[in-house]
């Protein structure tokens, strides 16, 4: 499970990268948040 939300942590991450480059920044800022929360180093929200 842990590996699963790291590998979601991840894709939100550099989908939030993806989209501050395109010029979307609140969207980026949000996934980049989101991605930093689920991932297992942050606070995860499924423990």
């Amino acid at each position: 499970m842990e590996f699963l939300l790291w590998i979601l942590a991840v894709i939100l991450v550099i989908s939030g990268i993806v989209s501050l480059v395109r010029g979307a920044v609140l969207w980026g800022i949000v996934l980049i948040i989101v991605g930093l929360l689920v991932g297992p180093g942050g606070v995860s929200i499924f423990t």
